[in-house]
């Protein structure tokens, strides 16, 4: 009894770790990712025809499915467009929201495909028949790791939701009639901000929130500005 109730205890730690070390993760490859945009561009540019590649390979070789596999070329592609305003992302934007459907229906239809156990009607009492083979759960693991989910997920990390800014100089409240000749006034610089590092902060914020609510002070420096 008291085993059950420490595995149960176990487990809820897991998971917990698991969640902590995963947002540490994103946190750490978004900012890796602040600091080599155009890097990040042309590694996802060259990811996304490698799997389109893939996608051939397989319907050339495994006999995938041909209207499944031309969707998820097709999926691709869309992912793609989202590199023309990389690293910046508009959640309303046409192309986002395509994208966004077109992840959703590769991993429905495509876990249906390797879930489906169905002998066709035509063989169900043919004692000759033999079943198509199942895939291991390692080559389906590998397949929606590297096929189905890589890239939206990479995309996830590194786009921007939007960008924090930051003023380059003290004297931007100066008066353009104050300054030398020829000089312009001082401008704000605009720094891009990762979209995973966005939902994290979001997400951390909550749970501070929460824990105030409660009369815990998680972090009492957290809203605290450095000047």
């Amino acid at each position: 009894m008291f085993l059950q109730l420490v595995s149960y205890v176990g487990a809820v730690l897991g998971f917990l770790f698991l969640t902590l070390s995963i947002a540490s993760g994103l946190y750490y490859i978004s900012e890796i990712v602040e600091e080599h945009t155009e890097s990040t561009r042309r590694f996802l540019t060259r990811a996304i025809y490698t799997i389109i590649a893939t996608f051939v390979l397989l319907l050339l070789f495994d006999s995938f499915p041909f209207k499944l596999s031309i969707f998820s070329i097709i999926s691709n592609v869309i992912y793609l467009q989202n590199l023309k305003t990389f690293p910046f992302i508009s959640l309303t934007s046409p192309i986002f929201i395509l994208s966004s459907c077109c992840v959703v229906l590769n991993h429905y239809f495509w876990f249906k495909y390797f879930n489906d156990n169905e002998v066709p009607p035509q063989f169900k009492f043919n004692p000759n028949y033999i079943p198509k083979r199942r895939a291991s759960f390692s080559e389906v693991a590998s397949f929606f790791g590297i096929c189905v989910w890589f890239i939206p997920f990479a995309l996830f990390v590194s786009l921007s939701a939007g960008d924090y800014v930051l003023p380059t100089t003290t004297a931007s409240s100066s008066k353009k009639t104050d300054l030398p000749a020829g000089e312009e006034e001082p401008r704000l610089r605009k720094r891009a901000v990762g979209l995973a590092r966005v939902v994290i902060n979001s997400l951390r914020q909550y749970v501070y929130s929460i824990a105030r609510v409660f009369g815990y002070e998680i972090d009492p420096n957290h809203d605290t500005l450095v000047i």
